[in-house]
């Protein structure tokens, strides 16, 4: 599902490069859920997006749902993405000038899907929101527009969800409703979940959970083990 062979990223600064990640060895089974944790700034969101196809390593091999992203284009990573990748952020990122269900068929519209309104409807309705399909995401709370985000984040049926923060602007009630549905929906469509948080709850949900510090991976903690990931070798998760 995920390979990422000695993955690095240094961006440029006035100060000089910086290195962001530093040799990341990752392989991440189909199916599986796994929670990237570490302090702020170790580099957790940026992997995230690496995985995604949204940002491209300095050096390394990517290669996600058998297609190695370091051989794609620009256009390659767009269709990459539409075909297998749902995303879901800490800032809900919906249209503020779309509907709960314009929301979740725009992505089915542009892969031209024809059931785009049927297929976003039956999602709102197993998110919970089928009294909340024709509202703008003004006229919702926090946790609602999060249910339109997951809806939308499946709507083409992806191999895999990536989750950044996807609990951060919730109330803890709220965050925990929000985390069993992540779980639910995760079971029940078969997908690969991948997420970053700081929740250590939400962490725990996991199966794997992945250590990060000033950019590398330190540790891969499975049912209550750790073991620490050598630079130069490939954690399993």
């Amino acid at each position: 599902m995920i390979e990422l062979d000695e993955v690095h990223l240094t961006l440029p600064s006035p100060a000089g490069p910086v290195a962001i990640l530093r040799g990341i060895n990752l392989v991440v089974e189909p199916r599986t859920t796994v929670a990237i944790v570490g302090p702020s700034g170790s580099g957790k969101s940026t992997l995230l997006s690496i995985i995604g196809g949204i940002e491209r390593p300095t050096s390394g091999r990517v290669i996600v749902c058998g297609c190695d992203l370091g051989t794609l284009d620009e256009d390659g990573l767009a269709l990459f993405r539409r075909r297998h990748v749902g995303i879901v952020f800490q800032g809900f990122h919906l249209a503020p000038s779309m509907t709960a269900i314009e929301n979740v068929a725009l992505p089915m519209e542009l892969a031209r899907r024809p059931d785009a309104t049927a297929r976003a409807a039956a999602l709102l309705e197993e998110v919970g929101l089928a009294h909340r399909m024709d509202h703008y995401p003004a006229q919702l709370s926090g946790g609602e527009q999060q249910r339109v985000a997951l809806a939308r984040a499946l709507a083409n049926e992806p191999d895999l969800l990536l989750a950044d923060e996807p609990t951060g602007n919730l109330d803890a009630v709220t965050g925990r409703e929000i985390v069993d549905l992540v779980f639910d929906l995760q079971a029940r469509h078969g997908t690969t979940l991948v997420l970053v948080t700081h929740d250590a709850r939400l962490a725990a949900r996991c199966r794997r959970r992945v250590v990060m510090e000033a950019g590398r991976l330190t540790e891969v903690i499975a049912a209550g083990v750790a073991t620490v990931a050598p630079d130069r070798a490939t954690a399993q998760a």
